[in-house]
């Protein structure tokens, strides 16, 4: 599968790791170039500086082939808009955005985008370690 991380930060490089060691294409979209060290050696993907919300850049990063779409930087319009340019301009069949806020998740759902929010989901791990004392695997 061909897929386009924007964002390389612990989480678009986690991202990529676990696709590259899956066998899949990967290119790793970020504004930063120095944010591409986290990404682990021998990462066999491809890097590329540019920003998810502009069309050249994507296109640049293979958006045209590209399956599946990840939206991981760490702001929620950025990581909508860029979500909707996949998805509705460039028809990229798999688009999952990652969204910090719950109530714009919310939103941005209803509105068609796979989304994720790590608050909303925490903040349920987090009580029921409180409540129920469990541990959440992989702590």
């Amino acid at each position: 599968m061909n897929v386009i991380i924007m964002g390389c930060g612990r989480l678009g490089a986690r991202i990529a790791m676990l696709l590259d060691e899956q066998g899949h294409s990967i290119t790793v979209l970020d504004t930063n170039a120095s944010a591409f060290r986290r990404l682990p050696e021998g990462f066999r993907g491809r890097v590329t500086v540019g920003n998810g919300m502009d069309g050249p850049a994507l296109e640049k990063a293979g958006i045209r082939a590209t399956d599946a779409f990840f939206a991981v930087t760490q702001g929620d319009n950025r990581n909508y808009f860029a979500s909707q340019l996949a998805k509705e301009v460039y028809g990229v069949k798999r688009v999952l955005c990652r969204i910090y806020d719950p109530v714009r998740e919310g939103i941005f759902r209803e509105l068609g985008l796979e989304t994720f929010s790590p608050t909303s989901l925490g903040a349920g791990i987090m009580v029921d370690m409180l409540l129920k004392g469990s541990t959440p695997k992989g702590s």
